[in-house]
């Protein structure tokens, strides 16, 4: 098991957190989403999964969910 947290912009609220853990919980080998909801900045979203996650699965899912991102930089 492996946990990783990305800093996610554009999350504001229940839904968006609702939104964001179902695509994430939805790719191979994901066993829990936990997110701490900042609506003024940026979210952590910490993925536990089987093995570690390529970026791009993860920019693929939040845009599934709607118009969210990583946080460059972080």
């Amino acid at each position: 098991m492996t946990s990783t947290t990305y800093q996610v912009i554009g999350m504001t609220c229940g839904h968006c957190v609702a939104a964001v853990s179902s695509e994430l919980e939805a790719l191979d080998g994901v066993s829990a989403v936990d997110v701490e909801l900042d609506p003024a900045g940026a979210s952590a979203v910490t993925v536990t999964s089987a093995r570690p996650l390529q970026p791009e699965q993860v920019r693929t899912a939040l845009d599934e969910a709607g118009e969210y991102r990583i946080a460059e930089g972080r």
